[in-house]
Order: structure tokens, then C-alpha cells, then sequence
């Protein structure tokens, strides 16, 4: 293994268990401190319990590597500021934030509650910024520092049943960019993952769900998709050390897909096609007519009324 992150400190939240718990062991494998965050709650975010966060401790450290559990929510704007100042109290500094916390609550939006709204977005979104505005106090005094946020496809293409995930997850991708934009000048970088991995939240989604959803991925990428038993959560994480370390120091502000052996960097948001007037303002009857044929010439509805052709 080579020591790439050797005298580097990472905080990684959600990594008692999944795709947290693959980084937290990986980074800690090429030489950096972790501090382990999860409170240990279920996918729904009930429950609590410091046994996941301390068995990841106690790998690492079987392993000859340093680590330091964390069992608080990040949902919390406290938690943010208090898992920072415990990597400087315990290590000595930080270097590294990985955002891999998250839970489910999955509905379609026309049955969906407030509860489950504001607890993913709670979790999710203010988690992200809850941990990464602290992280950036001081990695913004001390001119360096890599932030590895996590972001989904339901937010970037959508999945049915996930208007709060979605949200959630969008907003962490545009969360991402500003960061890239805010703190690129202090040295430090900011770039998001869209990960595939079959873990227990994955799981955790109906049959019926899963059977809606497919389909609904990338054109073009998903021809080629692995079967869902070789996207082991683990295989995240080396794009997670790479862009820890000092070899992605000039990536920023980018969205990567990652899943077994395939990593792809999602395009920025650009202009497609334009409708120019020449003179004055477009009427409505003129936009019926040219929309189809102009602007949205080849575009398809992602979910066509049943019975529509």
C-alpha cells in the first residue's frame, strides 16, 4: 500500500457501517489519522448505537493504524464543530472530510409526510454543511484541504420515490460547486461522489421500487452497469483516497460516478439549445409551434402518462 496519506487526519461520517466504513479503513491504510463518525442508527434513522463506529476503530487499529470513534449525529449543527475540534485535540490537525452519512425514507411524493421530508433533508444536506463549514475554518487558515462530498444519481437523474433523497442529494452537488468556488483560492478542493453499492440502504429499498426505477439511470452508462453483487461498497473508496491526496490537488468542483471498476465524470450543466427572437419578445402561440421542433427537438419525457405513445 502506498503511504500517500501519511501525517494527513480525515474525518469520514456514516463509517461504522457501508461505503464510510470501506473509506475510513482504506484511508487509514495509506497512512492517514481518522477520526470514525456514526451515532449507529438504522436506515430510517432510528436507533442509536457506538458499536459500529467502534468496531471501524478497532480494524484500523488492528491494523496499525490510528483512529478515534465519534458517535454523534451530524444532523446537528454542534456536532459539525465539535468533530473538528476532536481530529485537532486528538491528531493534531485535519486534512481530509468525507461525507458518507445518510438515511432513507423513501415515498412518493404524493404520500409523502413533513417528518419525512425534514429528517433527510436534515441529515443529508445540513449534515454535509453541518461538518463541512467547520472543516473549512480551518482548512482555509491553513491553505489546504480536500473535501470529498456525497451526492446520488436520484438528485443529479432522479428516481421515482425520492423527492426528499433527490432534493437532498441535488443540493449537496450544488453545495459541492460553491465550496470548489469559495475555498479553491485558499488551496483547499471540494468535489462530490455519485456512488453505486449494494448496501444496507440499498437493501432496504421494495422490490416494487427497484422494478420502477430501472431504466430511469443514464442513457449510455447504464448498457454497461455491473450486476449489483459487484458493486461491493468497498470499491468506492479508492477514488476517495485519490482524491485525498496530493495527486488531485488542481480537481475541483467535480461530480464523479463511481462503482466497481468504473469511474465517470459527470458533465457541468451547459446551454443546449437556443430559441433567439430577432426582434421583441416570443408569444405564446410562437413557442407552441417552435419548442418542439427547435429546443426540445429529440428531448424525452423521462415518465410518459401511462398509455401515452
Amino acid at each position: 500500500m502506498v503511504d500517500a496519506l501519511v501525517d494527513r487526519v480525515a474525518i469520514v461520517t456514516g463509517a461504522g457501517r457501508g461505503i464510510g466504513r470501506g473509506v475510513a479503513r482504506l484511508l487509514a491504510q495509506e497512512g492517514a489519522s481518522v477520526v470514525v463518525n456514526d451515532p449507529g442508527v438504522d436506515v430510517d434513522g432510528s436507533g442509536r448505537s457506538s458499536s459500529p463506529a467502534d468496531v471501524v476503530v478497532q480494524e484500523i487499529q488492528a491494523q496499525g493504524g490510528q483512529a478515534a470513534a465519534n458517535y454523534e449525529s451530524v444532523a446537528e449543527f454542534k456536532t459539525g464543530e465539535a468533530l473538528v475540534q476532536q481530529a485537532l485535540d486528538t491528531f493534531g490537525r485535519l486534512d481530509v472530510v468525507v461525507t458518507c452519512h445518510g438515511i432513507l425514507r423513501d415515498r412518493m411524493i404524493f404520500n409523502m409526510t413533513e417528518q419525512e421530508w425534514d429528517d433527510v433533508i436534515r441529515v443529508h444536506l445540513k449534515g454535509t454543511f453541518n461538518v463541512v463549514k467547520h472543516a473549512c475554518i480551518v482548512m482555509r487558515q491553513q491553505r489546504s484541504g480536500h473535501i470529498i462530498t456525497f451526492t446520488s444519481e436520484s438528485g443529479l437523474v432522479g428516481n421515482s420515490g425520492q423527492a426528499n433523497y433527490g432534493a437532498a442529494k441535488a443540493g449537496i452537488a450544488g453545495f459541492t460547486k460553491v465550496v470548489a468556488r469559495d475555498m479553491g483560492r485558499y488551496g483547499v478542493t471540494c468535489n462530490s461522489i455519485a456512488p453505486r453499492a449494494a448496501t444496507r440502504m440499498t437493501a432496504s429499498v421494495p422490490t416494487a421500487a427497484q422494478t420502477l426505477r430501472s431504466g430511469q439511470g443514464i442513457s449510455g452508462i447504464d448498457e454497461a452497469l455491473d450486476s449489483e453483487a459487484e458493486q461491493e461498497p468497498d470499491d468506492v473508496a479508492p477514488f476517495v483516497a485519490y482524491l485525498a491526496s496530493d495527486a488531485a490537488s488542481n480537481v475541483n468542483g467535480q461530480i464523479f460516478l463511481v462503482y466497481g471498476n468504473t469511474v465517470s465524470l459527470f458533465s457541468q450543466p451547459r446551454l443546449q439549445t437556443t430559441l433567439l427572437k430577432p426582434e421583441g419578445y416570443w408569444s405564446a402561440e410562437e413557442l407552441r409551434k417552435l419548442m418542439p421542433s427547435v429546443v426540445l427537438k429529440g428531448v424525452v419525457n423521462p415518465a410518459p402518462a401511462q398509455g401515452a405513445r
